[in-house]
């Protein structure tokens, strides 16, 4: 059964202070891109391939789906689109990645593990 990755795009892309705040919607596009080699290649201990899902909130929605990372533009909070996504996900293994101490709580209530961000830094 393939794994799960959901990936809390404004956490990830805020991790590093690269002038991300000028366009956030680019920063999460970069983001997507790089994530579609996680797919393949697998990600902490996880090989590929992989199921990839980036949920992104604000300014990032209507960021576009890629083959290999598919996109959640959520309609409110993202950390609740987050936790929506990996409950729909019980019963396979599901990876969140995210440094948000509360989400990483909730996630875990629902059975997810959890990964920093660092582990979709660089590929």
């Amino acid at each position: 059964m393939r794994t799960l990755v959901v990936v809390d795009g404004a956490n990830v892309v805020g991790s590093v202070p690269d002038g991300w705040w000028h366009d956030r919607r680019g920063a999460a596009e970069r983001l997507r891109d790089r994530l579609v080699a996680y797919a393949e290649e697998g990600i902490e201990g996880r090989p590929g391939p992989l199921d990839i899902v980036l949920v992104v909130e604000g300014a990032a929605r209507g960021v576009e789906s890629v083959p290999g990372v598919r996109v959640e533009s959520a309609p409110g909070s993202g950390d609740d689109r987050i936790v929506e996504v990996a409950a729909e996900a019980a019963g396979r293994p599901c990876l969140v990645v995210t440094a948000d101490r509360e989400l990483r709580r909730r996630v875990g209530e629902v059975g997810a593990e959890c990964a920093g961000p660092r582990a979709v830094r660089s590929p």
